[in-house]
Order: structure tokens, then sequence, then C-alpha cells
């Protein structure tokens, strides 16, 4: 006879090892001092492989831009989500980067029975999660999450130069590059920057802010 010490740990290899759906699941724009935090979740399908897919930062943008499309034609199902300027203000950036990832799950079509998350903190879920450091690397699923948000958020950056051209977004994408930091200090934060973050919030306790003219 098996011991109840055994039989609860047979339970819940099987319980962890059941067959179904898996979620990939990454994040673009930690780093950035503007700007949301973007997530993504993907459940691919094993029908329609996608070739070609790595981690979103060692692909070219027309590459990326290429995958981007066919990941949203082959995937079974997928699902982008944000965390805006004010929840990283207000909660962190960690914080609001698991929020952003909860969000993307759940807004999945299909329910996953496990979720695949790049990296090594877990979001909370109703499902079964693991973290894989440098899984966008490792897993195709979180490889394919990882292009849909690089590519949303790069997008999302390609817009608000259009109304903030002087700070430089659809080049640096909203990091400290030279060039960004200089536009701080020249014509003060927007409304998309982060106060949370060192840099803009040095320019925010001089109490300089700029204003795009009506």
């Amino acid at each position: 006879m098996r011991s109840k010490k055994f039989l609860q740990a047979e339970q819940v290899a099987l319980i962890w090892d059941a067959p179904g759906l898996v979620a990939g699941v990454d994040e673009a724009g930690r780093g950035p001092l503007a700007g949301p935090v973007v997530a993504a979740a993907v459940i691919l399908d094993d029908l329609h492989p996608i070739d070609g897919l790595a981690d979103s930062k060692k692909l070219s943008p027309q590459r990326r831009d290429q995958l981007y499309d066919e990941i949203r034609a082959k995937a079974l199902c997928f699902a982008i989500a944000q965390a805006s300027v004010e929840e990283i203000d207000q909660h962190n950036i960690l914080q609001a980067t698991l929020m952003a990832m909860r969000r993307a799950v759940v807004g999945l079509r299909l329910k996953p029975v496990k979720v695949l998350v790049d990296g090594n903190q877990l979001p909370v879920l109703e499902v079964l999660a693991e973290a894989i450091v440098k899984g966008d690397t490792k897993v195709p699923a979180i490889s394919a999450a990882s292009i849909l948000a690089k590519v949303h958020r790069d997008r999302w950056c390609q817009e608000v130069h259009q109304q903030f051209p002087q700070y430089g977004f659809d080049q640096h994408k909203g990091y400290g590059t030279a060039f960004h930091l200089n536009a701080l200090k020249i014509y003060g934060a927007s409304l998309h920057h982060r106060k949370s973050f060192a840099p803009v919030k040095s320019v925010f306790d001089a109490r300089y802010s700029y204003r795009p003219h009506d």
C-alpha cells in the first residue's frame, strides 16, 4: 500500500504534467523612462509551426514585424495587455509588469492549463505557472510573446513620436539615451514619462513640466 505522502506527491506530478494548452508570457518596456509596460500571452498551434521564433531583442525590426503578423495569424490565441504609466508610478515597475502579465493571460480566448513566464517572477494566476529565466530563448511560446509585446510597444513609441517629436521616441523607444536625457533637461517631462524613475523625477522635483501648445 502506498503511503499518503507518496500519493500526494504523485497527484501533484499528475496535475503539473496534465495535457492541455500551454501559454507563453513575456513583457516589453520595463526599463524605459516613459510609456506603459506591455505584456503578451500566446498559445501556439502545433499544427501551424512558426519558423524563426527567438528573443525579440535578437531580431531585426523588419523580422519582428514579419513574425508579429505570422504569430497573430497562426497562434491558437493571443492577448496583449499593458499597465499604464500611472500604475507604474503608483505600484512600481515590477508590480505593474506582473499586472500586465496577468491581464494578458486573463485576456486569452482559450484557457491554458499551464503558463510559462519569462524571468524569475510570477503574476498571480488561477492556473499553474512556471517562471523560466531566459525563457524567451528557450520556449517558442515565450519567444512569440516577447515579439508581440515588443512590436506593440515600439508602435506605441512611433505614435507618441508624432505628438512629441522633440524627445526622439522613434529612435530610443523611451530608454534613457543621452539624447533622451538631454531632451528632458531642455523640454521637461511629458505626460507619458514615468515620474517615479530617477531622471524624470528630478525634472518634476524641479517643477518643470513640458506642456504642448494647443
